[in-house]
């Protein structure tokens, strides 16, 4: 029975999108016109390449980020069924080692991370001049 409320969603969540895209096809107006080809660049026209070749530092920080935001999705849990894990009478070995593996793991590579100079910021020159001016006078 309760593949059959499955079977039923599934097929509500498949047809609604269908029918939006029906009704919307059929009712909007057709006119082709070159401007609706263009880019919208706020009313100014495009010149160039769309394309914009970013600092790598962005992707790499973002990578970070999303690897110890899951840490913390991962601790949360085991933080939350440790008390009652220990009363159930799991040995506090079982409770505890595989917690420190996993962030023994994440910590080898923050340490990698940081010596590759993934989690260090690209600086200017003339931020890199006037420390260099500091330490001279």
């Amino acid at each position: 029975m309760s593949w059959l409320a499955i079977g039923a969603l599934a097929l509500v969540g498949i047809a609604i999108p269908l029918a939006m895209i029906v009704v919307s096809a059929l009712l909007r107006p057709a006119v082709p016109e070159s401007g609706k080809k263009t880019t919208y660049e706020s009313g100014e026209i495009p010149t160039g390449s769309g394309r914009v070749q970013l600092n790598i530092q962005y992707y790499m920080v973002a990578l970070l980020f999303v690897v110890f935001d899951i840490e913390t999705v991962m601790v949360f849990p085991w933080a939350v069924m440790y008390r009652s894990a220990l009363e159930a009478g799991v040995p506090l070995s079982q409770a505890v080692l595989p917690l420190l593996a996993f962030i023994g793991i994440l910590v080898v590579g923050l340490i990698w991370a940081w010596r590759v100079g993934a989690v260090q910021w690209t600086r200017s020159i003339r931020a890199a001049t006037q420390k260099t001016e500091r330490q001279n006078t």
